[in-house]
């Protein structure tokens, strides 16, 4: 099937730029820096020959000069979490069982389900109000999906106040759970998606990209690992997995989940946010069901894609064809795992933004997330003008 030719309504033509040299060789991504939250140490494992973006230098809007463009990101702080809960708001969302090939997922659709769609998925640990619903009730988010219907996919299980699931319930594999948005999508009658999705369920999003890509428009992802998972992270999964099923939340899984979400040293840099978070897991997980998820995870296959740069070889070779917005936080575990993802990615086609002073972007830094979703949105075809620009043309 041939490719469709990306539509630039609001962006110049040089949208998505190279932001990396090829690598050759993986730099250990969560295993070596779990290894180094153990031992304590803050210097790397290994040399990474990345060139850092940062979100203020990233794609920028024809006339908008880079010096102004910094200055409005730069000047937007971490949110406030002052009286912050992670409670469901019943009223942003309605919710949908829907049936699959590969079992039944709940999926909470926010907005007018005549416009464009965009399809999330959650982290381990979260759901859809965890991961998502901060982020979605921040001003300048709800100005820009004001745009678009938002349908969030729960793993199986993993929705708030989900029962138990079965004894000898087989859960759903990594590739399993990709496929169970196709029938996502019929059941809402979509034919196209924009997916954000972060950890793993941006895993599951690239994944269904891979296979589907007549059927995405793009993708934002955050956290993003691309490889199989190694023998050290195996093992620490394996154990969490164990101890969720046979005792529930320890406290050595308490901190695996705030270390995966948070990085090192998160109790100095947010104290309070960091705080909601290990409140919300020790009241709201089920432990089972989670365990269930961490193990489906832990056994994931290499996405198995090549960065081809000729053009003549391009489709005989896995690969993301859709455009792709590749997000990390500067403090967050996983920058290693992005830009292994981001080395395998084709350049002309995709972006890595590394977001300084935050690991949970959504949460710690959403004005950035906006800025450059916008943008991104804007590069796919979608025009979405800022409260700013509106302003300027009144």
């Amino acid at each position: 099937m041939g490719e469709r030719e990306p539509k630039y309504s609001s962006l110049g033509e040089d949208v998505y730029r190279s932001t990396t040299v090829p690598t050759t060789q993986s730099s250990g991504g969560v295993v070596d820096s779990f290894r180094r939250f153990i031992v304590g140490s803050s210097q790397p494992l290994s040399d990474v020959s990345e060139k850092e973006t940062f979100i203020e230098r990233g794609p920028l809007r024809r006339g908008v000069s880079a010096d102004n463009h910094d200055v409005e990101l730069k000047a937007v702080a971490a949110i406030s979490v002052n009286g912050k809960s992670l409670a469901k708001n019943e009223k942003l969302c309605v919710e949908e069982r829907v049936e699959t090939s590969h079992g039944t997922v709940l999926v909470a659709v926010q907005g007018p389900r005549n416009k464009p769609a965009i399809l999330t998925y959650h982290d381990l640990g979260l759901n859809h109000v965890a991961n998502f619903q901060t982020f979605f009730n921040f001003s300048e988010t709800k100005n820009l999906m004001s745009n678009f219907c938002i349908y969030h996919v729960n793993a199986p299980g993993q929705e708030e106040g989900a029962e138990t699931l079965p004894e000898g319930f087989v859960y759903p594999t990594m590739d399993e759970l990709s496929e169970q948005l196709i029938d996502v999508m019929a059941h809402f009658n979509l034919n196209r998606i924009i997916g954000l999705g972060a950890g793993v369920g941006a895993n599951i999003l690239a994944r269904f990209a891979i296979n589907y890509p007549e059927k995405v428009d793009g993708l934002i992802l955050i956290n993003t690992a691309s490889t199989a998972a190694g023998w050290i992270e195996w093992g620490y999964q394996k154990l969490n997995a164990r101890h969720l099923k046979s005792k529930g939340l320890g406290e050595g899984t308490l901190d695996y989940l705030m270390w995966h979400h948070f990085g090192r040293g998160y109790q100095e840099r947010q104290h309070d946010l960091s705080q909601v978070y290990r409140e919300y897991f020790v009241q709201h997980l089920n432990a089972k069901n989670l365990a269930l998820f961490i193990d489906s995870y832990v056994q994931r296959s290499d996405l198995g894609i090549v960065r081809e740069l000729d053009e003549t070889k391009k489709d005989k070779v896995r690969r993301i064809t859709v455009p792709v917005l590749n997000v990390v936080g500067a403090h967050s575990p996983h920058e290693d795992d992005t830009v292994t993802f981001n080395g395998r990615l084709d350049p002309t086609n995709s972006t890595w933004l590394k977001i300084q002073d935050c690991s949970m972007v959504l949460e710690e830094q959403p004005a950035k997330i906006v800025e450059a979703m916008r943008l991104f949105l804007q590069g796919l075809g979608f025009v979405a003008k800022s409260q700013r620009q509106l302003q300027n043309l009144l």
